[in-house]
């Protein structure tokens, strides 16, 4: 049975397998005597039977390889496998032994990736086990017990034969209580390129190593003269710091032949943290930052990583450019901001990192291309895009990998990055078992894809955009071993856009059907293009009256960059909320420019001013603002001589303005007047204020004092008119008296019957009279002539311009 329970191509040793005979005769004669007096199984329970055994003792040892040493050996090397096998079943594995077994040569690359999905499957045919020397035994293996392994073998002990790549097993052998003969309960396979000798023809193999991040920069900066940035979070110090991701990936690329592809946004917001900057906290509060020293140490580390290296730079923020293509060109504006990201790199690169970089490569997600997508990518001056072979099909019949460059006709050429090396490295990199199997996995595929034919080609491998630190170490273990190979040689991207292409390679684009639906889930919608336009022209608004206007349009203009960024793929919601951030802040900021609002004003005259004032709470001053103030009513209330009156503004920072408006009443009543702020270009500005103008041209109380001015005059006047009556008629007698002396008695007696003589009445004092002075008696008369009393009317005219009015 032992015999039996060997798959086909094992070779025990000779004496193992005389025991293995020997034992199975002795044991094989009661069992065959007991089986003949047996009663008769039906067919039904004879299958029911064997399919309870296999299923029991199937894949019950879970078995990892950790490592494999050289991954890609030599004639002379001995190679190492160790990793740990671990008994998941419920009976303790008892004569188990952990062995290698080496399977016949792959031919093709769809077979190295049926291993690599199966590695674990014991129902596969495995190759023969080496020699028993080179195995490691266990007595038993309990439940939930994991022991390790390690296994050297010479090179030579492991018959490879002709160059390529082979498979290689690592099977544990043992029995149980309820299955008590040897069996494979649990292998794990892997891969072994064997190229000892240096090929005629090396493959041009180009690697993308991607410096990109998240998000993480505000519109927001202090209103200070170097204007402290705002980061919405501190998690870019932990990406930068010693054993960070970010930090992990640059000290990887430095001593590898790579092509560096780097989303600017990121040297700009580490840049930005070398200086004095904020990180927002709950609700409106921020904190200083205090990572300057990992932001500097940094930024060098990347300046002595790029030196002499070809750094390919994205357009700023990383554009989603399918979900533009899909969903952003309908909205205006859109593509402007793709080409002002793309504008913006140089400036912005090469400061930093002192190289001055490529900017003609477009890089959609996941390489995934149709027309509309190759359309926006080259809409901002880009003219190669690199795609991806699982979406970039090849519809011949070739039977090799061609070169990546490919015309597609405008100028334009997709380089289009293998598929099967490129996403080898995605998964959770942090477990041993894992990493290896991915390192030997890209291993294999390289030397396959080499070996398919003796012609010249060039390959791309286009990873994950964000790699974590264990998928970085993974890639970077990969790379190290293919450049030190005999099978291929580095090449930067330029030139492996420019190779030679294949005449029978595919340059037809997919079609749009033939996009992912998974890629187009994550997409940003079109609200989120609508929103961002929508906050452009506000901030094309607010720019019109700055006096420097540099201070704001490069944080939103960057912040606008971002809101359409790859990296939000997946977190739609967190985009929005970051978006709206952005607009809400610039809304922010359009208020600190408004008109002061008004309460109801009194015009009591035919004309008056009625100021209006600006506000600028702004630190820097605006400027090519018109103020206009307009009646609604214009046959009550004038304004300017007509409907309405416009005034240039100019206020400084942190100061308010007063703008004065002429206006004329043509009639009494409420006239409601609005005043709005407009751009240069006639754009309204802000809110309106809306205030009433009540207009009482003369009132009760004006007519109330002027008619009573009118009586006192007419009153003095009669008074006048009655002294100079009876001051007449004084004179009058007494030139009679004179006249006719007889009438006087002898000796001066008066006559008797004469009236008696009146002494002259004194005229009675008044308000308009004044009380002679003393003085000389004079007898002369008061003449017409005499000046009129002081009695000075109030002025009851319209009151003249410039007049203030109560609010």
């Amino acid at each position: 049975m032992a015999e039996a329970a060997d798959f086909q191509g094992t070779h025990p040793s000779p004496a193992r397998r005389w025991l293995r005979r020997t034992g199975t005769l002795f044991a094989g004669v009661p069992l065959l005597t007991g089986l003949l007096q047996l009663p008769a199984v039906s067919p039904a329970a004879a299958a029911a039977g064997g399919s309870a055994q296999a299923a029991s003792g199937t894949g019950s040892v879970s078995v990892s390889v950790n490592s494999l040493t050289p991954g890609v050996p030599d004639e002379d090397d001995t190679v190492t496998v160790s990793g740990t096998v671990t008994n998941k079943g419920k009976q303790t594995v008892t004569d188990a032994h952990v062995g290698l077994r080496v399977g016949p040569l792959l031919n093709t690359r769809s077979g190295i990736d049926s291993v690599a999905r199966n590695s674990d499957d014991v129902q596969s045919v495995l190759g023969p086990e080496v020699d028993d020397k080179y195995h490691q035994e266990y007595a038993e293996l309990r439940p939930g017990v994991s022991q390790r392994f390690s296994i050297s073998v010479p090179v030579d002990e492991l018959s490879l034969g002709e160059n390529g790549v082979y498979q290689v097993a690592v099977a544990l052998s043992g029995q149980t209580a309820a299955q008590p003969w040897e069996q494979t309960l649990g292998v794990r396979r892997t891969l072994l390129p064997w190229q000892p000798e240096e090929v005629d023809t090396k493959t041009n193999t180009t690697f993308l190593w991607p410096l990109i991040s998240t998000v993480h920069t505000t519109a927001e900066t202090g209103s200070d003269e170097q204007q402290t940035p705002v980061l919405r979070d501190d998690d870019l110090a932990k990406e930068i710091a010693p054993g960070g991701r970010l930090d992990r990936m640059v000290a990887l690329g430095k001593n590898l032949d790579i092509t560096w592809v780097i989303d600017p946004d990121l040297l700009a917001s580490v840049d930005a943290m070398t200086e004095s900057y904020q990180v927002q906290g709950p609700g409106d509060t921020t904190t200083a930052g205090r990572h300057q020293a990992a932001a500097k140490r940094w930024l060098a580390n990347v300046q002595s990583a790029v030196k002499g290296k070809e750094v390919v730079a994205l357009p700023f923020g990383d554009p989603d450019l399918a979900s533009l293509a899909h969903n952003g060109t309908s909205v205006t504006g859109s593509l402007s901001h793709l080409k002002e990201a793309t504008d913006v790199v140089v400036n912005t690169v090469e400061p930093i990192l002192h190289v001055k970089p490529t900017t003609d490569f477009a890089w959609p997600v996941n390489g995934a291309v149709d027309p509309s997508i190759v359309k926006v990518a080259t809409s901002a001056g880009a003219d190669k895009v690199i795609a991806r072979s699982d979406t970039f099909r090849e519809t011949g019949d070739l039977s090799y990998t061609p070169s990546a460059a490919r015309p597609i006709g405008g100028g334009t050429t997709a380089v289009v990055a293998d598929a099967q090396l490129s996403t080898v490295f995605q998964g959770d990199m942090t477990r041993a078992s894992t990493s290896t199997l991915a390192v030997q996995r890209f291993l294999a595929q390289s030397l396959a894809l080499g070996l398919q034919t003796g012609r010249q080609r060039s390959v791309v491998v286009a990873p994950q955009r964000a790699p974590t630190a264990s998928q970085a170490q993974t890639m970077a273990e990969a790379l190290k071993a293919v450049q030190d190979g005999n099978w291929s040689e580095s090449e930067d991207l330029t030139a492996a856009s420019k190779a030679e292409p294949d005449p029978a390679a595919a340059t037809e684009v997919p079609g749009a059907s033939s996009y992912p639906s998974s890629l187009r889930k994550q997409e940003l919608p079109r609200s989120a293009f609508e929103q961002i336009a929508r906050t452009q022209g506000k901030l094309d608004t607010f720019t019109m009256i700055l006096s420097n206007p540099s201070r704001v349009v490069t944080p939103f203009g960057r912040a606008l960059n971002r809101g359409m960024s790859v990296s939000w793929r997946g977190r739609i919601a967190e985009a929005a909320t970051y978006r709206s951030g952005v607009e809400a802040y610039l809304d922010g900021l359009l208020d600190q420019v408004k008109l002061i609002d008004k309460s109801e004003t009194k015009l009591s005259g035919r004309s008056a001013t009625i100021p209006v004032t600006v506000q600028n709470n702004l630190v820097q001053g605006v400027e090519n603002l018109t103020l206009r103030l307009t009646s609604t009513n214009p046959t009550r209330l004038e304004i300017g001589g007509d409907a309405y009156e416009e005034q240039p503004i100019t206020v400084s920072g942190g100061h308010s303005q007063s703008v004065k408006f002429t206006t004329s009443a043509n009639a009494n009543g409420r006239a409601t007047v609005i005043a709005q702020l407009y751009t240069q270009d006639g754009r309204k500005y802000g809110e309106p204020v809306t205030f009433d103008v009540k207009v009482t041209e003369i009132t009760a109380t004006v007519m109330l004092v002027i008619g009573g001015g009118v009586l006192l005059l007419v009153l003095a006047g009669f008074r006048m008119y009655t002294q100079r009556k009876r001051a007449a008629a004084r004179e009058a007698q007494e030139a009679q008296e004179q006249n006719h002396p007889e009438d006087e008695s002898p000796g001066g007696a008066q006559n008797p019957g004469a009236p008696a003589e009146r002494p002259a009445e004194k005229p009675e004092s008044g308000p308009e009279t004044k009380e002679p002075e003393a003085g000389p008696a004079t007898d002369d008369p008061e003449q017409p002539s005499d000046p009129a009393p002081d009695t000075a009317p109030e002025n009851t005219g319209p009151s003249g311009t410039g007049e203030r009015v109560d609010r």
